[in-house]
């Protein structure tokens, strides 16, 4: 696409989880739509899938494929960045200076990593012990450094909220230490989990069973303390705390990089509170423009960013906006639904699923898998059953587990 401006009845800014289910679930229900996605990147990635790479579980190639295999044929493929948003001119301004024009805007654009939040992290990812799951090339220096550590210090970080996964930062700390503890190697190790946050998980029904492990792995946890400086040669890391500061010394540093919205949603008129997409929580549509609906990890719906968040809500998305098109009252509300698998052990998980005020929302009923606990169940279907539900379901349109409730 170069010069020239480009009309759609609907344009999706972004390619990635959310973008690509919600061009399926509107698809599914109107296919005469002529539908636009805006994304630049050639690599579609299974994020959830990096938290196994880290543990050894998953190959990293298993969790990335084509771009051009993963997007619909029945949309209009832009391969460029948005740069800007024109809401009152209905119109996404791409790198190329080049402008496309809306009927409807659906703003999938994701969150930015803030790599440059942490002074000297950025120089150092890779190598010296430091790397991080949030990353498709770093997951698997995490799992080679889980393998070559029999002694020593592990940091695992969490910056403040709000992130992609809450949970990913402790799933990779459980995993490392189940590992060292099969290899014996654990009680050499002295484990440290620094969260800026005051609490470990923030659904408080979680929290026994994730203790119990913090105690049998001999977790140290240090809450109230945020990563602000690594230096990889002198292998430390400097910590904001709330008596000052500190530095730290380590073998292994796993970081969960700050987040934000992008800076193109920042500095658009789409921009709420925080930068991100100012969203109705409950209809996902734009609270200024109403023709402007937003999902994923760029809007300022305070539920847990994740995967399973996407997949309740494209459908949701998709019903609220036909019915905008039809002018007649939205017919769909999210509950804030989310999912973190919680890797414990290998081959156990805590399947911690809740929506808005930390409500348990559970697929399952208890007798069939209680996601309070640790679970085999819980670990086949993350480990075998979601990749799948992801790839051949969610992007595809196929709803399952996801039928959107009704706006009451």
């Amino acid at each position: 696409m170069t010069n020239g401006t480009s009309e759609f009845e609907v344009v999706i800014v972004g390619g990635g989880a959310a973008g690509i289910a919600t061009a399926a679930s509107l698809h599914k229900r109107e296919p005469s739509l002529r539908i636009a996605i805006i994304e630049p990147s050639d690599k579609h990635y299974y994020q959830p899938g990096w938290t196994m790479v880290g543990g050894g579980v998953f190959e990293a190639t298993q969790t990335e494929r084509d771009m051009a295999s993963v997007m619909p044929d029945y949309v209009s493929w832009i391969r460029q960045a948005a740069t800007a948003f024109e809401p009152d001119n209905n119109t996404v301004v791409l790198a190329d200076g080049s402008r496309i024009k809306y009927i409807f805007l659906v703003v999938a654009a994701g969150l930015k990593l803030d790599w440059d939040g942490v002074e000297g992290l950025s120089d150092t990812l890779g190598r010296n012990g430091v790397t991080s799951n949030y990353r498709y090339d770093l997951a698997p220096y995490t799992w080679e450094l889980v393998q070559g550590l029999r002694s020593g210090r592990a940091l695992f970080t969490q910056p403040p909220m709000p992130i992609k996964c809450a949970g990913a930062p402790q799933k990779a700390m459980y995993l490392s230490c189940s590992e060292w503890d099969r290899r014996g190697v654990l009680s050499d190790i002295d484990v440290h989990f620094h969260n800026a946050g005051g609490v470990l998980f923030g659904v408080a029904d979680y929290v026994p069973a994730l203790m119990e492990y913090v105690g049998r792995y001999g977790i140290s946890l240090d809450l109230n303390e945020r990563l602000t400086a690594v230096d990889g040669s002198a292998k430390t890391a400097n910590f904001e705390t709330a008596d000052g500061s500190k530095t730290v010394d380590f073998d292994m540093l796993h970081v969960c990089p700050p987040q934000t919205a992008p800076d193109f949603i920042k500095s658009s008129p789409l921009a709420g509170e925080g930068g991100w997409i100012d969203v109705d929580q409950h209809t996902l549509r734009h609270k200024q423009f109403d023709n402007v609906f937003g999902l994923g990890d760029c809007t300022n719906t305070p539920n847990a960013k994740t995967a399973a968040a996407v997949r309740k809500q494209a459908p949701i998305v998709a019903t609220n906006l036909i019915a905008a098109i039809l002018d007649k009252p939205m017919p769909s509300e999210y509950d804030g639904y989310g999912s973190c698998p919680l890797t414990v052990e290998r081959g156990k998980i805590v399947l911690a699923e809740f929506g808005y005020g930390g409500k348990l929302l559970p697929s399952f009923p208890d007798w069939a898998l209680d996601g309070t606990k640790p679970t085999r169940r819980a670990w086949v279907l993350k480990a075998d059953i979601l990749p799948k539900l992801y790839w051949e379901g969610m992007l595809k349109g196929r709803e399952w587990l996801v039928k959107p409730g009704k706006l009451e």
